[in-house]
């Protein structure tokens, strides 16, 4: 008499059939069954160690290193739970799940184990694999300068951007592979891996870590999974890994002034009533982030203010971390975005407040700042569209900083890009900024300009790409600048060991090109 046990779910992929419920009396017609199986599942596996994996699941063939008469009646003995997997849903708990685990715990093929995942777990006419979605960015260029070096970008030192047209010295490239299963129930679970390549500039193009002063690097960008529109969160989003996540920046100057990206967990624009709620638990939320930090965001979104204007609010609260001379920090913004501004533009206004470590306010700050030290910011920027021929970007940022030492700033940067098209592929763009920074060591200032004739291949809007530039940039700059760069950035443009020496203006020229695709 056969040995009770519990029933071994598995299901097969499409196209597979179990055929007629078995008798275990009958360990002949179990032998046939079983071998017709093992024959069909070879024409949908052809490489014969995943097969294998995936008959071992099913019971077609024995775990490695059992060997038992009773064999061929165990396989029969399994073989009874297969019909009933057409009853099963998805919520159901498998006593195979454990088996599931273990087989794709490997992590040598990322999105081709998390498919194979998904089919061995759930049935096959409740869900539905998605198109594999390839995405990126890629901005290159080659430019010099009027000392007749390589092009030198112009950045105030302490401002935390600079404007970006004809002022970009790298090459920068981000590619990204996405796949999903989509659900009976309206969600979808996927998983999308994210490169990012960087190199400056006047090195050779490796894009990896080198012994090279300057040189390029790659890294993982984003690697993350992500359960979307679930019913469970009333149609909200749960993801897990390392994520671009609530990215608010300004595009001419590339300043992500409130940025919660991170590598962690969040629970994502989770409806309730007219409000949508979300949370984020991270360690790291930057390159240059030492030591790892326990960080607490919670945004509420959706407070309809006006016709076509929101407010999103939210809080981020920094814990200490296990290491000497370390507070705990917060931070508060709130920001009101506006549609429809002349033609169909964006009109965005926030304001940021933090503490401690929250002074870093889109970023975790320095944990050695105690609660004594803070930071508020103003942050104002309109995209504009008012006709098919005329666009552009303008912003206003005011930050101020208060530290015990007595090294407090006051940073105000202006600017604006307006882009006329003249015909459908060619544009006209200029771009003027002016940063000014009240220090102790006195005011510093650089005051920045770019002509760039444009040939725009994605048609006249601000944000059709690609587009490929021809450039002119003149900087100037003043002494306090040039003395903070001395001290803090040797060997830039605004120094006096930089491209330009000891004069305290310069020029650049040169080409780019950028392109993103979704």
């Amino acid at each position: 008499m056969l040995k009770q046990r519990h029933p071994v779910f598995f299901e097969l992929p499409a196209g597979l059939s179990t055929g007629n419920q078995l008798s275990p009396a009958n360990p002949d017609d179990a032998r046939f069954q079983t071998r017709s199986l093992w024959s069909n599942l070879k024409d949908y596996w052809p490489h014969r160690q995943p097969r294998r994996k995936v008959a071992r699941l099913a019971g077609l063939l024995p775990r490695p290193g059992f060997h038992d008469l009773g064999m061929e009646s165990r396989r029969a003995e399994r073989f009874l739970a297969w019909p009933n997997l057409l009853d099963t849903n998805f919520g159901r708990r498998r006593p195979a799940a454990g088996y599931t685990r273990r087989f794709c715990r490997s992590g040598k093929q990322l999105i081709s184990t998390f498919s194979c995942c998904l089919a061995l777990s759930l049935p096959a006419e409740a869900a539905q694999l998605t198109d594999l979605h390839f995405t990126g960015y890629i901005r290159t260029g080659v430019g010099g300068n009027s000392k007749g070096g390589t092009q030198s970008c112009f950045q105030l030192p302490g401002a935390h951007s600079k404007y970006r047209l004809g002022n970009e010295c790298e090459q920068w490239s981000e590619l990204a592979l996405e796949q999903g299963i989509k659900f009976t129930d309206g969600s979808t679970l996927s998983a999308m891996v994210m490169g990012g390549f960087y190199n400056p500039y006047g090195h050779t193009p490796k894009f990896k870590d080198s012994n090279e002063h300057g040189g390029g690097r790659s890294r993982i960008q984003q690697m993350f999974i992500k359960w979307a529109n679930m019913p469970i969160l009333n149609g909200g989003n749960f993801w897990l890994g390392r994520r671009y996540y609530k990215r608010n920046d300004i595009h001419m100057t590339d300043f992500y002034y409130w940025n919660q990206s991170a590598t962690g967990f969040g629970i994502d624009e989770v409806p309730i009533g007219y409000l949508r709620y979300s949370y984020v638990f991270s360690r790291k939320d930057n390159y240059d982030q030492e030591p790892y930090i326990n960080r607490h965001d919670f945004n509420v979104a959706g407070f309809k203010t006006n016709p076509g204007g929101e407010v999103e609010v939210g809080l981020s609260y920094i814990q200490k971390p296990d290491s000497s001379n370390s507070h705990n920090g917060w931070a508060i913004s709130a920001q009101h975005k506006q549609l429809d501004v002349l033609g169909t533009g964006t009109n965005t206004f926030a304001l940021q407040y933090g503490r401690g470590p929250g002074t870093g306010l889109g970023y975790t700050g320095d944990p050695t700042l105690g609660e004594s030290n803070k930071s508020w910011r103003l942050v104002e920027h309109m995209v504009w569209q008012i006709t098919p021929r005329f666009s552009g970007q303008l912003q206003v940022v005011y930050q101020k900083d208060i530290r015990t030492d007595g090294d407090d700033q006051r940073w105000l940067s202006t600017g604006i890009r307006p882009i006329y098209a003249f015909t459908e592929h060619f544009k006209l763009q200029g771009e003027i900024g002016r940063d000014q920074i009240k220090a102790p060591d006195g005011t510093r200032k650089l005051t920045k300009f770019t002509i760039a004739p444009t040939w725009a291949f994605g048609g006249m809007d601000f944000w059709a790409r690609p587009e490929l530039r021809l450039y002119y940039t003149y900087a100037s700059w003043n002494k306090a600048a040039q003395r903070a760069a001395d001290v803090s950035h040797p060997d830039t443009a605004l120094s006096s060991t930089g491209e330009f020496g000891t004069d305290r203006h310069g020029s650049n020229f040169g080409v780019q090109f950028e392109y993103w695709w979704k």
